[in-house]
């Protein structure tokens, strides 16, 4: 069991100057070197249904003089947001827009659809909220071949303030994301999936709702990036098209942002928010983040070192051999400590592009494994039908103490070349300091090991018996598959994954577009000849 000590915050958190970022406003509010909110509280939505009936609920909620404020790495106006006509996304946000919300958006232009993108669905939304009055602006401002990831919302209410909330995470407003825990996933599907996924994929996603002063955290956030005097794009072509279709081109000023929100009662949870921007170079580097911030990867690396038992990761990729390092020598000094992390099964894409998407996961596992190949163990996760389940969360839990939920992957390209989000959470309940994480941990296990209730959960109380619980369960339904599927179907969606299997040929390949395509390094020069973050 994981010590009942309250933890201290500059054990686990980073303070401002470990930040590494002088250029930035986030954590002005924030005493001395405190880079964190105190008196919050925090709930994991697990599930875009669960997320998308939330934000449904407290958009239509809004009034004059409210706030939205939301970036969006994909965008499709028109999924709905509780399946209902009328709950679509550019219709929610356009109805509040009249009502009188100020309602402003970012969301990245991407690259182009040729090559597997959504700049097509980007520019609707952003169309269909501009005709609608809403300021829902196209963001390029990245590095070439980045993107902006962040997906976070802001509600700010006028006149009541304790009402405000903030949603940071790993679901985007757009199709495929509105699947529950049944995962038939999202009759509005994306149609580029890879064939396992079938025709409506089913899909595993987290955002955090937080309430409490670290609103105004969030909310800084999208500040500084609306402020950034830099054209929101550079490139001649789009800046005719854009003028052509009447598109705006320009942030209008913001309203004076309001203090913080009044802590929460009873609110035990402090807040970090953890980001990635890159270094743009070219003198053209974010006002906000000279030289880049990169507090992500320096955020996971000092919480790594405080790791005694288990390290619990639910994420898209978990690539390269930057990951693996930083898990590798925390294995090594501490022998107790067990890995445990839940993957896609197989590659969003078809097509070249899964080659070097399976040499990242294969460099990051195999350096794990060879150092601790009893306390490390990778699954993915299949519906009732056996579907394989999209793992899209980005969420990471260590020992019950320290626990994130974002936008960022495990790979180089989230921890120094795009723009990343995530919340971080330290609970401080007096009575149970560990509630918050070991609560969201279970959750994610009683469904990944397809158990009715909470009360079923008392092998997986105790974190090194999850990770036995685990091995023990996709053992039983991989048996199964070998065994030809007689007899009932074993109780459980774990598969067991083991590092890729790549001839020598095959990855020579793909190296150079790993590297360069797929998780490219966005750090300063000086930084990467030191391979420091």
């Amino acid at each position: 069991m994981a010590s009942s000590r309250i933890p201290r915050p500059p054990d686990w958190l980073l303070s401002k100057s470990e930040r590494g970022n002088a250029s930035t406003r986030l954590d002005a509010q924030h005493p001395g070197e405190q880079a964190w909110s105190q008196g919050n509280l925090v709930r994991p939505l697990v599930h875009g249904a669960t997320y998308f009936a939330e934000l449904f609920e407290r958009l239509e909620a809004t009034v004059e003089g409210d706030l939205v404020f939301f970036t969006d790495w994909q965008g499709d106006a028109d999924e709905r947001l509780t399946g209902e006509p009328g709950s679509e996304v550019a219709e929610v946000l356009g109805r509040a827009d009249e009502r009188g919300v100020d309602v402003r958006g970012l969301v990245w232009r991407s690259h182009s659809n040729l090559f597997g993108f959504t700049a097509g669905e980007n520019l609707r939304l952003g169309e269909h909220l501009q005709k609608r009055g809403a300021e829902a602006l196209l963001d390029m401002r990245v590095r070439h071949g980045g993107s902006h990831h962040q997906k976070l919302l802001v509600i700010r209410h006028r006149d009541d303030p304790t009402r405000d909330v903030a949603y940071v995470g790993g679901i985007d407003l757009c199709h495929s994301r509105r699947d529950d825990a049944d995962h038939h996933g999202d009759p509005q599907a994306l149609d580029t999936m890879a064939d396992e996924y079938g025709e409506t994929p089913p899909w595993h996603d987290i955002q955090a709702a937080i309430s409490g002063p670290a609103v105004h955290d969030v909310e800084t956030v999208f500040r500084e990036r609306w402020e950034d005097p830099t054209p929101l794009s550079r490139s001649p072509f789009f800046w005719v098209r854009d003028r052509i279709l009447g598109l705006d081109l320009s942030p209008d000023p913001l309203p004076e942002q309001a203090p913080p929100p009044p802590p929460v009662e009873n609110g035990t949870h402090i807040v970090q928010l953890l980001r990635t921007y890159p270094d743009l170079r070219l003198n053209r580097d974010y006002p906000f983040a000279q030289g880049g911030e990169r507090s992500v990867a320096r955020g996971y690396t000092k919480a790594l070192k405080q790791a005694r038992r288990l390290v619990y990761i639910e994420d898209q990729y978990l690539w390269g051999h930057h990951i693996g390092n930083a898990f590798v020598q925390a294995l090594k000094e501490h022998q107790d400590l067990h890995v445990l992390a839940v993957l896609p099964l197989h590659p969003d894409l078809d097509g070249a592009s899964r080659v070097p998407e399976l040499l990242g996961r294969r460099r990051a596992m195999l350096e794990m494994m060879e150092v601790a190949p009893d306390r490390v163990a990778a699954y993915g996760i299949e519906n009732r039908a056996g579907t394989p389940i999209y793992v899209h969360a980005k969420c990471c839990l260590i020992d019950d103490t320290w626990a994130t939920v974002g936008s960022d992957n495990f790979n180089r390209r989230s921890w120094t070349h795009d723009s990343e989000l995530s919340a971080v959470v330290v609970d401080t309940d007096p009575d149970d300091p560990h509630a918050y994480a070991r609560n969201l941990r279970l959750r994610l296990a009683r469904e990944h090991l397809d158990r009715a209730d909470d009360a079923a959960m008392d092998d997986c109380v105790d974190p090194v018996d999850m990770y036995a619980a685990f091995e023990r369960s996709a053992a039983t339904l991989d048996g199964w598959y070998d065994g030809g599927q007689v007899g009932p179907k074993p109780q459980g969606r774990l598969r067991r994954l083991e590092a890729p299997e790549m001839g020598r040929i095959a990855r020579g390949l793909a190296l150079v577009p790993y590297l360069l395509m797929h998780d490219p390094d966005g750090r300063p020069r000086s930084l990467r000849r030191a391979d420091r973050f």
